[in-house]
């Protein structure tokens, strides 16, 4: 054999090597999912693994602007995330999200027509609904046993000095004092945004913590009620039966869809969808209703879940309830008044 011919033969296997090596890597069958905490049972993702042998690698955000903050950054390496509504128009303005291939996503056909077609992405292009949720207030009724009716009685409450949590989300915990006053939370008045700073100028001198992770606090006794999302507060009263009571201000509150996005440039585009697809399976459903205890999303949820379930005031409030929630919105440029006041809030 001539050395030419050897080097020849020697230098293909290397390309080959070097090529394999590389569609390994291009193949290598895993997700990235950026999603609240305790948002994603254990057992739902290994049913996912082990029916599409796709690994999910899972980070978890204490509010929306962390998430934004991480894709902004531009190496997050997020291929799925959960934003709320809000968020979700955001990101759909700044170009940060990719559009999604109905023909990949069959179950969209199981959503209930309620959740699609919002106004944060009218079309649906962006993002489908993974779960919704409310905000109110838990509280461990082994350590506080006052009667709790309103955000008042959170935030200017004597008994609970040094007993109580807020959300760390500016969005939510503004909110809360706009509702107190009767405003909208969605309110561009500078005036009523005010008050509302003061408020809670007010309320830190007595709060314990600024905290979106509110399970643990709550079932450790390290305060006695926290402003918390309805899924986190449910979860902590089956943690801890009988002690945890949530409850929805008599001012009213927020409702938030939480939705299924794929970021721009997500290396893993086929498993994306392949995640979001599972995730509005019936089986899916079912499933996260029961062990995260949001909101479901498709139809007909309500008859298939246990009978305690069904009748949980929490996840399927009654209209009167329902009236006074509103959702929060994208304020465009007024949404530095209220980014203004909680760096205020959060520094003073």
């Amino acid at each position: 054999m001539s050395r030419i011919l050897m080097i020849g033969l020697l230098l293909c296997g290397l390309l080959s090597a070097c090529t394999k090596k590389e569609q390994v890597s291009y193949d290598k069958k895993e997700v990235n999912l950026s999603i609240w905490g305790n948002y994603l049972s254990p057992e739902l993702q290994a049913q996912f693994e082990k029916e599409t042998g796709i690994k999910i690698n899972i980070s978890n955000y204490s509010s929306n602007e962390e998430l934004l903050a991480k894709i902004q950054m531009g190496s997050s390496g997020i291929d799925v995330a959960v934003p709320s509504d809000y968020m979700v128009d955001i990101m759909r303005k700044m170009s940060l999200l990719e559009p999604l291939k109905a023909e990949l996503i069959p179950n969209k056909n199981l959503v209930s027509t309620e959740f699609l077609k919002q106004n944060f992405d009218p079309e649906n292009q962006f993002s489908l609904p993974y779960t919704w949720t409310t905000v109110g207030i838990a509280v461990n009724r082994e350590l506080y046993k006052g009667a709790v009716h309103s955000w008042k009685d959170l935030l200017d409450n004597p008994q609970l000095k040094g007993k109580f949590a807020l959300l760390d989300d500016v969005r939510e915990t503004m909110g809360a004092a706009l509702k107190l006053h009767g405003y909208s939370v969605n309110t561009n008045n500078a005036a009523e945004i005010q008050k509302a700073k003061n408020t809670l100028l007010t309320a830190k001198k007595n709060i314990k913590m600024f905290s979106s992770d509110t399970i643990d606090i709550l079932n450790n006794k390290e305060v006695a009620a926290a402003q918390a999302y309805s899924s986190d507060a449910l979860q902590a009263a089956v943690k801890s039966p009988g002690k945890i009571e949530y409850i929805i201000p008599d001012e009213g509150t927020t409702f938030a869809i939480d939705n299924l996005v794929i970021v721009k440039g997500a290396k893993h585009p086929e498993a994306a969808h392949q995640l979001i697809n599972f995730l509005l399976s019936e089986n899916a459903e079912i499933n996260k209703v029961k062990t995260i205890l949001g909101g479901p999303v498709l139809k007909d949820t309500q008859g298939k879940l246990p009978k305690e379930l069904q009748n949980n005031q929490a996840l399927f409030p009654p209209d009167s309830t329902l009236k006074k929630m509103e959702r929060i919105h994208d304020l465009g440029e007024h949404n530095k008044l209220f980014e203004d006041s909680w760096t205020e809030i959060k520094t003073k």
